[in-house]
């Protein structure tokens, strides 16, 4: 099912759609980084509430917005005539990495919670590998978009 009023704007759109994407990733970068250095930090202390400021902030104010303009210019994108070939295989793909992308966005505001709680019970080598995944995520969602393998 397509919408052809979007056609018009599918530029605009597209524009958008990599704008929120560019936020969404710039936030998933630099949560489990400021996870790092929390988890070394003593609970309660003034640098523990700060770190606890600066991760919801961060959640609140840009990534999650950022997720839904993300989707929502997505979903927009998907129903403009004629930018998905919808026998290709690429788009499939993609479609998963943003729903893992998604699921590790979830992820991560479980963590904050639990830090907000101060109930982390993970070290920093958990957040330093967790630090990789979106990287690992938006390498395969650009090959994708970029390059259609398949």
């Amino acid at each position: 099912m397509t919408i052809g009023a979007l056609a018009p704007f599918y530029l605009w759109v597209k524009a958008l759609h990599v704008i929120s994407m560019v936020a969404w990733m710039a936030g998933m970068f630099y949560l489990p980084r400021l996870f790092v250095y929390h988890c070394d930090l003593v609970s309660g202390s003034a640098e523990s509430e700060r770190f606890k400021v600066m991760e919801r902030r961060l959640l609140k104010q840009i990534i999650n917005p950022a997720m839904i303009a993300t989707w929502c210019f997505g979903i927009l994108l998907v129903l403009t005539p004629g930018v998905i070939d919808w026998h290709a295989g690429w788009w499939h793909v993609k479609l998963l990495m943003v729903l893992l992308m998604s699921g590790f966005h979830g992820a991560m505001s479980k963590w904050r919670r639990e830090f907000l709680e101060d109930r982390n019970t993970r070290g920093h080598r958990f957040y330093r590998v967790a630090n990789e995944v979106p990287t690992l995520l938006l390498v395969v969602i650009v090959v994708m978009v970029i390059v259609r393998p398949f």
